[in-house]
């Protein structure tokens, strides 16, 4: 029985530096796409690391516009972020893109959905632990988001309200993990 109990756990601590070594892709793009752009015609999807782009120098940059140090574990400089572009016939129409952002309660998946400029047009929790996870992902919450800007985030000039009572580093990761994604998408995409 112990033998079993040692395996279980040597087998999901290799899950956990699985998940941590990987970026943020769609469970079911199909699914995903159509919801939330139902005039679109297909996607086209576009693996991508800071390292192929920009490496070390690119990596610092980001962290610098972020105003915070990358995790060692969960943002390193060869994680391939997903892109999504969108397309109506030939043309791309939006993005959809998410990373991984480490809560309170475990990992976090946050997937946004951006016109060709990045601007926000949805936001949603793919994968969210935490005891209050229905009120951060109710619409109430994540409708705050539409409409802002990486520099909405650079500057400050955002007035979301938290959901949660018991949640507030959720919170604070939530904020954290778009503006890693709105950088992201800058750098690694819009950019490009």
């Amino acid at each position: 029985m112990s033998k079993i109990i040692i395996i279980i756990l040597f087998l999901s601590n290799f899950y956990t530096c699985a998940f941590a070594a990987t970026g943020c892709s769609l469970n079911d793009p199909d699914r995903d796409v159509k919801r939330l752009f139902p005039e679109s015609t297909g996607y086209r999807t576009e693996f991508i690391t800071i390292e192929e782009i920009g490496g070390p120098e690119l990596y610092r940059n980001i962290e610098k516009e972020l105003g915070d140090r990358f995790d060692n574990v969960y943002e390193t400089i060869d994680v391939p972020y997903a892109f999504y572009d969108i397309l109506k016939g030939k043309d791309i129409i939006a993005y959809i893109h998410g990373v991984n952002q480490k809560g309170k309660y475990g990992g976090m998946q946050l997937i946004l959905a951006t016109d060709l400029n990045g601007r926000i047009l949805d936001f949603f929790y793919q994968k969210m632990s935490s005891p209050e996870a229905a009120k951060f992902m109710d619409k109430n919450f994540t409708k705050q988001f539409i409409g802002l800007t990486l520099d909405d985030f650079i500057k400050g000039n955002i007035n979301i309200t938290n959901p949660s009572i018991k949640s507030h580093e959720d919170f604070l990761a939530t904020l954290r993990g778009l503006k890693k994604n709105m950088i992201l998408l800058n750098e690694l995409r819009l950019k490009k």
